[in-house]
């Protein structure tokens, strides 16, 4: 359809039309692919320079043939002037007036117009990707989105300066955390935080907990405001399945790394059924930290994971404590 609808433009419209399309496409995947070094994107751009090189070469011959008409030439190969014969007639002929003049200048006309309406749209083409939202948008880290409560739980209100989930996301989704993790070419996908409470408590001990998720790696950070000590918590890990455990302390304060795996679940939307069986997950690394230096109950836990199984170095679980404890106050005296 496109091409039955060039064809139906008149030659000087359509070339200038092509030579301009064809060079703004042109000039413009060349300068992508040398930007993002792709081959086959500098091919295509290739070919529409070439394509616009014919376009303008059949519109440089046009422009030649119009400035320098050969005259007719009658059946003996002889030229013959219709103008000088009608005036040897008694200048009953018609008289040679300014048609042509006027073509060739309606002609110029024309493509100097499609020139211009398409240079535009080009130009237009060209700056969109930076003025336009979209591309920026996609590229910035996912923002902290959190439930929607009218008010916190109970357990919130009796307990001392307790964080909320939406201010565990914000003290976790750090403009650097993705180079805390060892990936800084990489950006959050998605950050969520939850103002919860503890389960098996009765809605008694609040659990603010935060998420975010990269390529690569996900971090989730929870403050649970019970009553146990890290030196209670490592006392039930060596019960539990809890792998390679080490006790150390981080701003001062208790500090315990240990293992776990996660949970798979799969969840069968097709037929309308259950799902699988709980299945063992990925490795998570995680670092639970005492709420206070005298460690009188309450803890924080930062945990790391990855879909592959990958693990970072401890380090990077202390870089990321140091910076997420900061904004978390700590268990004043009760």
């Amino acid at each position: 359809m496109l091409g039955f609808l060039l064809r139906l433009l008149p030659f000087w419209v359509r070339e200038p039309l092509l030579i301009a399309v064809g060079s703004v496409l042109g000039v413009r995947i060349m300068y992508l692919a040398v930007h993002d070094h792709d081959r086959v994107a500098a091919g295509l751009g290739v070919v529409f320079l070439v394509f616009t090189a014919v376009r303008i070469h059949a519109v440089v011959r046009a422009l030649r043939a119009r400035r320098n008409p050969r005259p007719a030439a009658s059946a003996d190969g002889t030229a013959v002037d219709t103008a000088a014969q009608a005036q040897a007639q008694g200048g009953a002929g018609p008289r040679p007036g300014p048609a042509t003049p006027e073509k060739e200048h309606n002609a110029w006309g024309q493509a100097v117009a499609a020139v211009a309406v398409v240079g535009a749209l080009g130009a237009a083409l060209w700056v969109a990707p930076s003025v336009m939202p979209s591309d920026d948008i996609a590229s910035q880290p996912a923002s902290c989105s959190g439930e929607a409560r009218e008010e916190l739980p109970r357990a919130y209100r009796q307990t001392p300066q307790p964080v909320t989930g939406e201010e565990l996301c914000k003290a976790l989704n750090r403009p650097d955390l993705a180079k805390l993790l060892e990936t800084p070419g990489e950006t959050a996908t998605t950050a969520s935080g939850t103002s919860n409470t503890a389960p098996l408590t009765d809605g008694k001990v609040a659990q603010p907990e935060a998420e975010v998720a990269f390529d690569t790696y996900s971090v989730n950070v929870s403050a649970t405001y019970n009553e146990l000590s890290i030196d209670q918590y490592v006392k039930l890990m060596k019960f539990g399945d809890e792998q390679d455990i080490k006790t150390l302390a981080v701003l001062g304060r208790p500090a315990v790394l240990s293992s776990a795996h996660t949970m798979k679940i799969e969840i069968n939307l097709g037929s309308g059924g259950s799902g699988g069986p709980v299945e063992q997950g990925p490795l998570a690394r995680t670092l639970s930290v005492a709420m206070d230096r005298k460690d009188r109950g309450g803890y924080c836990e930062i945990t790391v994971w990855s879909k592959s199984g990958a693990l970072p170095n401890d380090g990077v679980l202390l870089d990321i404590a140091g910076k997420v404890l900061a904004r978390i106050p700590e268990r004043p005296v009760r």
